[in-house]
């Protein structure tokens, strides 16, 4: 019988440089669900419905006639500034030190007791030598010993990252674990990375204590006992490693906090040498800085020798975080690039040398009819483009084009994801076209472009537009893996400006010559005084730049505002076990279930041990402690048996086990109890429902009209499940009609509103999970594809907890199903796919696209070649821009590149499945 060739088969018969194959028509199961393509345009989408006779303009050919010109800035000659800067005074003053002046500047130095293969790692990260305060603070009684805890505070770029990880690693040489907790999933990405890089090849001192190898994992070498191996741990992350096969867990705070209780547990917590809580100010986090705080007290209760070393850029009540954690404290104000302020307002710049002389100066331009009115020190042009009458907008791409003409980076920060795309859109127009670039240059961009392109999301329109200039944005609009490509590009010199939001700041480090904030507004409401500091910290990058220059451009009426907020001083980092913030409940539980205190006494030694005691009113203190055990017995999730001592019940063990707030966890159980006596199992909608988190501040806004949509599409199974958690289709089609946003006035309006939001979000589980890819998820629902990345990775984290939840609770049966649903979010495919999803580049619709080509199990594509997965990878893009010659080469070259990783990554994968069935076997 003849085979019936398949579209891989007609693919081969094509050379790569046919232009039909990037453009091949194929079945797109997405785009069935699509009502209208054409209104549903989300912001820095491409679209994928072009004109007929519509011809896309070449962006490497624009010429100079299509340039913006920026206004020329002049320098007001014969005025002073108003004081000696920064700048100035770090000139007259003598260079820093280096290891040759003093020796004790050299990690090599024997104090330090580092071995040489680890300071040729740090050598060969650029890290040559330290700072005299790092040198002076690692130097301080007890702490390279491991004897004291140690709070610290230093600038934004002042290299406090580095002496936390010499202390780390110190107790990590010593066969202890470290835990190294961070805010974000990206800074945990970024650190991983390099805590690998730092501890290639590291061996631990010898010690004939060490588990032996059938303790460890079987298909573990015996070599790689002695070396340092990190783990992250974040989200809904699966890590293949135990708490015993780890030296160093990079996690957020939630895994961290996780890990110690399962430490305590199960009584390995003697192992754990040191932890190490970076943003230390999180502590106060609403939402979050309780676990950080209870993490802490934890630790100094059990009174083990694990050492506890706490940072940040933005403290200002060092000594009682130190007080606190019985802790040295150290402050340092050094900053290794000077860095020169200014204020600009109405094309005029004013230098400022002091918070206290900007909010001079910014008080005399608000005030009318003053007699003093500031001299500017530069004053911008105005511009005769009608895109650039704006003063703010004129003066921002002045100063980025004259930044890039001076051969230097700039960042600028701006309020909204929109205004991101509209100035990184300005700045290209007026930066140098592509025939006046090196070639060099436009090579490494166009690469960034293959990059980006060779993604599953596609290639941005806007960033197509700016990257090939040399300007790019970035924001959580974006997916992480763009993000990534934007970052890493501007890190490498190949990007000059990068226009971001606040995020930026919070999130990796990416330092730059000159800082321009667009406004000192996030959204609607003026920036808080950390983030600002920490967006103007990022001016002055260490070997690259001689000072670093922050630009804060005003509106009138924000002026003063600006002002007092860079005057005013840090407010203190407080305590989350406050009545008003609610963790002592938390708290409470969380001590009783891992049976750290179990009596009332053990309990009050707790409290002692607490950040709240050392600020608030012992009265007031005893009292909310009495309350809150009161409320945890009346709750039935902690019981008082006859010998006077505290148990958690099956619900409490399940609450700390998932991570849940003891009122989130309540409402969790409440779902879970009705859910038992009616499931809907013969459909999705309920289960990724229970994945949705119960928290509204995961979740996004609601589009009624979409929402109307969906539930008129449902199917017998769905509706069931629509009514089951509690949607009322008439409240749907009201608000659809009316565009009004949902109440949440009373408790009763926030219960129900987070029912809404959560069924909302499940409509994009189910889409996720049924092969619709990210960018066809975010044209349908109108969101931005970074949201969905981000919502899909939040359910993900929340689904863990929840199996957790069922573990805890006996629901093995639901457990299963909750399992099996949380791997197919993860995988983003049904479950006939789940095999090949597992390998990295595989999820979603490309694991579909190798499934009907004829790949169907790891085996398969393990045993492929590169060149047979190339034109798979192309018919599981999405549609994309014309390309040709150099450009179309690039792209398959990064295709093929991918095949490879794919295939080195299914031989891995194979080999590790074969080897553990032959030890089942056995």
């Amino acid at each position: 019988m003849q085979k019936i060739p398949t579209t891989v088969d007609l693919l081969k018969k094509q050379r790569y440089s046919v232009p039909v194959v990037s453009g091949a028509k194929r079945p797109r199961n997405f785009d069935n669900i699509l009502d209208n393509p054409k209104s549903h345009k989300v912001l820095g989408e491409t679209s994928s419905n072009v004109g007929r006779g519509f011809k896309r303009p070449r962006l490497d050919i624009l010429s100079n006639n299509n340039r913006l010109k920026a206004s020329e800035i002049r320098d007001v000659s014969n005025i002073p500034s108003d004081g000696p800067t920064t700048y100035t005074q770090w000139k007259l003053a003598a260079s820093t030190p280096t290891a040759t002046q003093n020796p004790l500047l050299s990690l090599k130095h024997t104090c330090y007791g580092l071995p040489d293969r680890l300071v040729q790692n740090f050598a060969s990260l650029g890290i040559n030598s330290i700072y005299p305060w790092q040198s002076s603070c690692l130097l301080g009684r007890g702490l390279l010993s491991g004897e004291r805890n140690l709070v610290y505070t230093a600038p934004t770029g002042g290299g406090k990252s580095l002496v936390a990880d010499v202390l780390m690693l110190k107790r990590v040489l010593e066969n202890k674990k470290a835990i190294l907790v961070l805010p974000y999933v990206a800074l945990v990405q970024e650190k991983l990375k390099w805590l690998r890089r730092v501890v290639e090849g590291v061996e631990k001192h010898h010690d004939t204590q060490y588990p032996s190898s059938n303790e460890i994992r079987k298909f573990r070498q015996s070599s790689d006992h002695q070396l340092i191996r990190v783990a992250g741990f974040f989200g809904g992350s699966k890590v293949r490693e135990d708490w015993a096969d780890i030296d160093i867990a990079v996690c957020t705070i939630e895994k961290a906090n996780t890990l110690v209780n399962t430490a305590i547990e199960d009584c390995s917590i003697n192992d754990l040498g040191i932890v190490v809580l970076d943003e230390l100010h999180m502590i106060d986090d609403d939402h979050r800085g309780y676990l950080m705080e209870l993490m802490a007290t934890k630790l100094l209760s059990i009174e083990q020798a694990t050492q506890l070393v706490g940072m940040s850029a933005t403290l200002s009540n060092t000594e009682t975080l130190a007080k606190w954690l019985g802790a040295k404290f150290f402050q340092s104000a050094y900053k290794p690039v000077p860095v020169e302020e200014y204020l600009v307002y109405d094309n005029d710049i004013y230098p400022v040398s002091t918070s206290g002389a900007f909010l001079k100066t910014a008080s005399q331009l608000k005030a009318i009819g003053t007699k003093t009115i500031p001299t500017p020190h530069r004053v911008v042009q105005r511009s005769q483009h009608i895109e650039l009458t704006k003063p703010m907008t004129n003066t921002v791409l002045a100063l980025a084009l004259e930044t890039v003409e001076a051969g230097y980076a700039v960042l600028v920060f701006c309020a909204s994801r929109a205004s991101c795309q509209t100035t990184a859109d300005l700045i290209s127009q007026a930066m140098l076209p592509a025939e006046d670039c090196s070639e060099d240059n436009m090579s490494a961009r166009r690469e960034v472009l293959s990059n980006l392109r060779s993604l599953s999301v596609g290639l941005d329109e806007v960033l197509e537009r700016t990257i090939i200039r040399g300007v790019a944005f970035h924001h959580a609009g974006l997916t992480t893996e763009e993000r990534n490509i934007v970052a890493e590009a501007y890190d490498g010199g190949v990007l000059k400006v990068v226009v971001a939001t606040c995020s930026l700041a919070a999130g990796i480090n990416l330092p730059a010559r000159r800082v321009i904030l667009q406004g000192a507004r996030m959204g609607r409401d003026l920036v808080a005084p950390a983030m600002l500091r920490q967006m103007r910290g990022r001016a002055g990058r260490k070997g690259k730049d001689e000072l670093g220059e922050s630009y804060v451009c005003c509106e009138k009426q924000d002026l003063e505002e600006v002002g007092q907020l860079l005057e005013v001083e840090l407010p203190g980092v407080e305590s989350c076990l406050t009545p008003e913030k609610r963790g002592i409940k938390r708290a409470l539980l969380e001590i009783i279930a891992v049976r750290l205190a179990t009596h009332p006494d053990a309990v009050q030694e707790y409290i002692r041990r607490t950040l709240v005691y050392h600020t608030m009113d012992r009265e007031a203190l005893n009292l909310m402690v009495q309350t809150t055990i009161k409320d945890l017995l009346d709750s039935q999730l902690v019981l008082l048996d006859e010998n006077g001592t505290y148990r958690t019940t099956q619900l409490g063990q399940a609450i700390v086990a998932s991570s849940l707030t003891p009122e989130d966890g309540i409402f969790v159980n409440g779902e879970f109890q009705r859910a038992l006596k009616n499931f809907v199992l013969d459909g999705d909608m309920h289960v990724f429902y229970m994945f949705t988190p119960v928290h509204p501040t995961s979740l996004g806004d609601i589009n009624w009209q979409i929402f109307r949509k969906e539930v008129d599409r449902l199917d017998e199974s769905g509706l069931r499940a629509l009514r089951f958690c509690g949607i009322d289709p008439g409240f749907v089609n009201r608000m659809a009609n009316s565009g009004k946003q949902l109440p949440e006035r009373s408790q009763q309006e926030k219960d129900a509103a987070r029912i809404y939001r959560r069924f909302y979000a499940a409509f994009q589980l189910r889409d996720l999970c049924n092969e619709v890819p990210i960018h066809g998820v975010a044209r349908k629902y109108e969101t931005p594809r970074g949201f969905v990345q981000t919502l899909a990775q939040t359910c993900e984290g929340f689904a863990a907890g929840m199996i957790k939840f069922c573990e805890r609770m006996g629901w093995g049966m639901l457990q299963c199903v909750l399992e099996h649903m949380r791997d197919r979010l993860k995988a983003g495919a049904k479950s006939d796919l789940l095999d090949l999803a597992k390998i990295p580049f595989v999820k979603s619709r490309t694991a579909r696209v190798f499934w009907e080509n004829g790949f169907k199990s790891m085996r398969a594509i393990a045993a492929a070649e590169s060149k047979d997965l190339v034109p798979i990878l192309v018919l599981a893009q999405p549609k994309k821009s014309k390309i040709n010659g150099d450009e179309e080469t690039r792209y398959y070259e990064k295709l093929k590149v991918k095949a490879e990783i794919i295939i080195g990554a299914a031989n891995r994968l194979w080999e590790r499945e074969q080897q553990l069935d032959f030890e089942t076997d056995l």
